[in-house]
């Protein structure tokens, strides 16, 4: 009897069940039958519900619809971001720019760069970015450091001169792998320039004979750079990678590439 009463069946002395009481009724022995109590409607003008909120109801129901799309939307993007969940974002608000990086590498100080994050396993993988003075560059579009052709010769010129060495018996090397433009979402166009750079060295600089001086690579390096302009600024996203390790992680360097974003302050 406890379950056929558990499922809303009541039991007649003889065994056999009697139809369900009627939702609002009771038939509890001590206790009246009861029935709920009509409720009166009450019906809002839409008159009566712009002077209470000041909306009418196409309104109301258009900024339902409104936050409800906000909502799905931010969703979306919490989604997206904890799916790249190997990623941080860095975004300078004061300078104007965003970029993705390795959640695992660690910020360097005093680098000179205006940002720099480094592979604390690693060393020689780091991504950094450097942003032109707004004193002395008046910048419209990338399109003003020429073609990608052209800024692919400015931006191995600057690697050149920023890895000189006084050491003797030191030689660089470089070539311009390849340079392109990309137009993203936020409709901006941006140059991506790739170079290569290997620095050889003397074992024994100082060596009279020059059978003696045996040359020997010391680093053989890509640098991948991304170059756009706002706010009458040249902002370039520089990474740095071994190429040995270029293949491994191509996906992974792609990815802070194509995130590299400049935005008006």
């Amino acid at each position: 009897m406890a379950a056929c009463c558990r499922y809303g069946l009541a039991v007649s002395s003889d065994g056999s069940p009697n139809s369900t009481p009627p939702f609002g009724h009771s038939k509890i022995p001590g206790r009246a039958s009861t029935s709920h109590t009509n409720i009166p409607r009450v019906s809002v003008t839409n008159t009566q519900l712009k002077l209470a909120t000041g909306l009418s109801r196409r309104e109301l129901g258009l900024g339902i619809c409104l936050g409800l799309h906000f909502f799905n939307t931010y969703s979306d993007c919490l989604a997206a971001e904890n799916a790249v969940g190997s990623f941080a974002r860095h975004m300078d608000q004061l300078d104007g720019y965003a970029f993705s990086y390795p959640r695992a590498w660690i910020p360097v100080r005093g680098s000179g760069a205006d940002v720099f994050f480094r592979d604390p396993v690693n060393l020689d993988e780091n991504v950094s970015v450097e942003i032109s003075s707004p004193s002395s560059s008046r910048f419209k579009e990338v399109r003003d450091l020429g073609p990608p052709e052209q800024a692919a010769q400015k931006v191995l010129k600057q690697y050149l001169t920023e890895f000189m060495s006084t050491r003797i018996g030191v030689r660089r090397e470089s070539k311009i792998v390849s340079s392109g433009s990309r137009v993203f979402e936020d409709g901006k166009e941006y140059y991506e320039v790739q170079v290569n750079v290997k620095s050889y060295a003397n074992n024994r600089q100082l060596a009279v004979m020059p059978q003696d001086r045996v040359v020997q690579l010391e680093w053989d390096r890509r640098y991948l750079s991304v170059l756009g302009v706002e706010n009458n600024r040249l902002y370039e996203l520089r990474l740095q990678v071994p190429e040995y390790v270029l293949g491994k992680e191509e996906g992974e360097l792609r990815k802070i590439m194509d995130s590299f974003r400049v935005f008006k302050v």
